[in-house]
């Protein structure tokens, strides 16, 4: 059973940073575009980083474009995501899936909380 596991987010003063971290014991990151998604109280989940098999293409929404950067370590079974200048609108629950198709439902983790408030 392939399940997504991610940690790393925390509680950081606007303009701080996180890294975060996505893992699975699948071999879900040799076959995958991988992503990185959010959700706020009472709104959907929404992709904000993605980032292509061999991590030469990385997309980003506009929201947080120049500030988050994702990358992948495909030995490792793992993809990140480093959150600079953070903003209160970033806080949210991240959590990773695959990319470029949709996300498989049973692989949705718990997901890392990340809140920034002063």
């Amino acid at each position: 059973q392939v399940q997504f596991v991610e940690s790393g987010g925390g509680l950081v003063q606007p303009g701080g940073s996180l890294r975060l971290s996505c893992t699975t014991s699948g071999r879900i990151f040799e076959f995958y575009t991988m992503g990185w998604y959010r959700q706020s109280p009472g709104k959907q989940r929404d992709l904000v980083a993605s980032i292509t098999l061999g991590g030469s293409t990385t997309n980003y929404a506009d929201s947080v474009k120049g500030r988050f950067t994702i990358s992948r370590d495909n030995g490792k079974n793992t993809a990140y995501l480093q959150l600079n200048n953070l903003k209160p609108e970033d806080t949210a629950i991240y959590f990773c899936n695959i990319a470029g198709r949709l996300p498989v439902e049973g692989w949705w983790g718990q997901g890392t909380q990340v809140t920034v408030s002063s």
